[in-house]
């Protein structure tokens, strides 16, 4: 199918992209990385410091993809800068993993928060559904899961107009949630600063340096969605100034916002409850106004984890579908509906594919291999941003040039090698996910010539 059928239509403004973009961020990984992050590190101090910055260094890669997306105003975002800047197939392999894990496992990740969450709030839904004892709690999470991926693909294949309405509400909702979660909690809730101290002051050798790395993967993949507003660049009006101001509005007020929020974690929840526990936001409201509020805390934060949901399912599709009209993927994946004009077939292959994950992995497993893929080629588009200015092509100039790129760099790659020591198999599992794009390449250039 050719001409208008195939075009995405510039009907985002500023508003719209900073609600998609916050969404985006604020998702399954704050309201469920903290525990996991007090088990590896055990120091409620050195975490909330992590937590920092994580943001700082978000805030870096948002200035240098603000510069690169006012360059590229056009949907795929990596693919795009990566493809442009150094070499095709290294583009190809950023999408290749954006729809094996950057946006489907995310999908995964927050459709299983969402399960875990409403479980946590009402532990006999089995129960009242006639399903105790026919499938196991774990099964059932799953079933909820992909129910959840199912229903918001089929209202995002709808129509972007009406997808932007249900995302702005939502994200609007959660906002609300986390301001009035982190107010309540300092003004009426029960907790003591006292649980920040610990017995042992922290121990800087390898082992805790390895901790550290898997730590940060793990406040980066609750940070990620700071380059949001890149992958629809082809849907946004004026890209070249919505694109900067709406990643650095959205990344700066996460960070105030996550900094209170683990804050809050901390003060309400004696450090050694805390640890490796998934539902942490619930327990914290548990012990700050008790079992009622857990329980109405609970049910709010798992449909909160909608947003988040519902911001991935819009934004990956646009890569998949860039990668297809660029004629290294599918075609029909380039297909536009002539009436709703949303990639369809996009939207509903990473509809499976998030299924697949939900079916394949515990959650940890899932956020593991989700961090360590999706800090790969952030760090190859960043230094792309150091090459679109020495050749005089960057539309905007941001600041900060070349500190802000030079430190994205060097802890990106900190991360990447300091977590692959510490959890070598799905590292490696990761890495095996983007090399195995490359005889895929291979094989639709060969079918475009």
């Amino acid at each position: 199918m050719t001409g208008h059928n195939h075009k995405l239509q510039r009907q985002l403004g500023l508003f719209s992209v900073t609600n998609i973009v916050i969404a985006n961020i604020i998702g399954a990984g704050i309201f469920t990385t903290t525990g996991y992050v007090l088990g590896f590190l055990g120091d409620p101090v050195v975490m909330l410091v992590l937590w920092i910055l994580g943001g700082l260094i978000s805030l870096c890669g948002a200035l240098a993809f603000g510069e690169l997306g006012a360059a590229f105003p056009d949907a795929g975002g990596e693919y795009v800068f990566i493809s442009k800047l150094f070499n095709p197939l290294l583009g190809f392999l950023s999408g290749w993993l954006s729809l094996i894990v950057g946006f489907s496992a995310p999908i995964a990740a927050s459709a299983i928060g969402f399960s875990k969450y409403l479980c946590w709030a009402f532990p006999d839904i089995q129960s009242w559904l006639w399903l105790h004892g026919v499938i196991s709690v774990e099964s059932f999470n799953r079933i909820l899961a992909i129910l959840v991926i199912l229903v918001f693909s089929l209202i995002h294949a709808k129509g972007l107009a009406i997808g932007a309405k249900v995302q702005n509400g939502l994200t609007l909702i959660k906002i609300l949630l986390v301001v009035g979660l982190i107010v309540a909690g300092f003004s009426v809730g029960e907790g003591s600063l006292k649980n920040l101290h610990v017995d042992r002051s922290f121990d800087f050798g390898f082992e805790n340096w390895k901790a550290i790395g898997l730590s940060l993967m793990f406040i980066m993949f609750a940070y990620s969605g700071w380059n949001s507003a890149t992958y629809i660049g082809s849907e946004i009006r004026s890209p070249q100034k919505v694109i900067p101001r709406s990643l650095l509005i959205s990344t700066l007020t996460v960070i105030v916002l996550y900094v209170l929020l683990n804050l809050f974690f901390v003060y309400a929840v004696p450090p050694g409850e805390m640890r490796n526990e998934p539902e942490v936001a619930g327990l914290a409201a548990g012990f700050a106004f008790g079992k009622v509020a857990e329980k109405v805390i609970s049910i709010l934060i798992s449909f909160a984890l909608f947003s988040s949901l519902s911001a991935f399912i819009i934004l990956g599709p646009r890569v998949y579908y860039k990668m297809a009209q660029d004629g290294l993927f599918f075609k029909s994946i380039a297909r536009i509906d002539p009436r709703k004009k949303v990639p369809v077939n996009a939207i509903f292959l990473q509809a499976i594919i998030a299924i697949i994950l939900v079916l394949s992995g515990t959650f940890e497993q899932i956020l593991t291999y989700m961090g360590f893929s999706l800090g790969i080629f952030p760090v190859l588009a960043v230094a792309g941003a150091i090459r679109l200015r020495r050749q005089g092509k960057s539309v905007i100039r941001l600041p900060g040039y070349p500190f802000v790129h030079i430190i994205f760099i060097v802890t990106g790659v900190g991360m990447l090698v300091l977590t692959y020591f510490e959890r070598p198999v799905e590292s490696t599992v990761a890495l095996f996910t983007a090399l195995s794009g490359i005889p895929v390449y291979y094989w639709f250039k060969y079918k475009k010539k």
